[in-house]
C-alpha cells in the first residue's frame, strides 16, 4: 500500500503542536497549585482550635437546646482537638448520649462500643452498657415483626446486670428486661394463635408451652394456659385439657381466662358455683 506524501509544513506544525502541549501542561500544573492552595487556605480558615472548656460548654449548650446533632458533633470535636484531655473521655460518652437523644441509634451504639473498648475500666462503662441497651430497646417493633432488637436489648441489659449488679442502672435494666420478656412472650402467643386458627394444634401447643416454660412470669401466661386447653380439646386429649385448666384455675382464679376454660371444659356458662371450692378441685 502506497503512503501519501508528507505535508510540506509538517515539521513546523509538529513544532507548533509541541509548544502548545507544553503550554497547556504548565497552565494545568499552575491551576492545580492554585486550587490546592485555595483549599488549604479554606481548611485553615475552617479549622480553628478552641479551648477545651469552651468547646465542651458549647456542646452542652447545644444539648440543652435539644440540638442533638450539633451537640454530638461538638462533643466529637472535643476529642478530635484535645484527644489527651480529661474532657475527651467524657465527651465520648456525651456524644453517644446526644446521638441517642437524636434517635440516631446506630451512631450511638457505634460510639458506645468504641467507648467500652477504649475504656473498659472507666466508671461510666455501666452507663455505656445501659445506654446501649436502651438504644436497642427504643427500636423494638410490634410482635408481628422480627424481634432482633428485642433480643439485642435484652442481651445488653443482661450484660449490665451480670457485670455491674450494684450499678444504679441495674434496677431499671431489670424492669426493661421484664418488659422485653413480655414482648417476646407476646410474639410466641401471636404465632401460637395463628397455628391454632389454622388447625395446626401441635405447633400451637409448642408455642404456648414455651410461653409457660420460658416466660412464666409474664402477663401472657393465663391466656397461654387457656389456649393450651383449647388445643388439647381439639386433639381429643380431654385429660390433658383438664390438667391444664386446673393449673390455670389454681394460679389465676380471678382471670377471665379461668372462666373461659371452665366454660370450655365443663361445657357450661358462668363461673363455678362456689368460689371457696373451685371447680378444678373436683377432677
Amino acid at each position: 500500500m502506497s503512503s501519501s506524501a508528507p505535508h510540506p509544513d509538517m515539521p513546523d506544525m509538529i513544532r507548533s503542536f509541541g509548544y502548545h502541549k507544553f503550554f497547556c501542561r504548565v497552565m494545568t500544573v499552575l491551576l492545580l497549585c492554585l486550587v490546592a492552595a485555595a483549599c488549604a487556605s479554606s481548611e485553615e480558615e475552617a479549622y480553628v482550635e478552641l479551648p477545651v472548656a469552651a468547646l465542651y460548654n458549647d456542646a452542652s449548650d447545644a444539648l440543652e437546646s435539644r440540638k442533638f446533632g450539633g451537640a454530638a458533633a461538638l462533643y466529637e470535636e472535643v476529642e478530635r482537638q484535645h484527644p489527651y484531655s480529661v474532657w475527651a473521655t467524657k465527651a465520648q460518652i456525651m456524644a453517644a448520649y446526644a446521638r441517642y437523644q437524636g434517635n440516631d441509634y446506630d451512631a450511638a451504639i457505634a460510639a458506645l462500643d468504641r467507648f467500652i473498648h477504649l475504656h473498659p475500666a472507666h466508671r461510666d462503662v455501666p452507663y455505656a452498657y445501659y445506654l446501649k441497651g436502651l438504644s436497642y430497646y427504643e427500636q423494638i417493633v410490634d410482635v408481628s415483626r422480627d424481634q432482633e432488637m428485642t433480643l439485642l436489648a435484652q442481651s445488653n441489659l443482661h450484660m449490665l446486670i451480670t457485670r455491674y449488679p450494684l450499678s444504679i442502672y441495674a434496677s431499671d435494666a431489670k424492669v426493661k428486661i421484664d418488659l422485653t420478656n413480655d414482648h417476646l412472650a407476646g410474639k410466641e402467643m401471636n404465632i401460637g394463635r395463628y397455628y391454632l386458627r389454622q388447625g395446626h394444634y401441635l405447633a400451637a401447643i409448642n408455642r404456648f408451652k414455651r410461653v409457660v416454660g420460658t416466660y412464666g412470669t409474664t402477663s401472657h401466661v393465663p391466656e397461654s394456659l387457656h389456649r393450651l386447653t383449647e388445643a388439647y380439646l381439639a386433639l381429643g386429649l380431654r385429660e390433658e385439657s383438664k390438667k391444664t385448666a386446673a393449673v390455670l384455675g389454681y394460679n389465676f382464679s380471678d382471670s377471665e381466662w379461668y372462666v373461659d376454660s371452665y366454660e370450655l371444659v365443663e361445657n357450661r356458662l358462668g363461673r363455678p358455683a362456689s368460689e371457696t371450692e373451685p371447680w378444678y378441685q373436683f377432677w
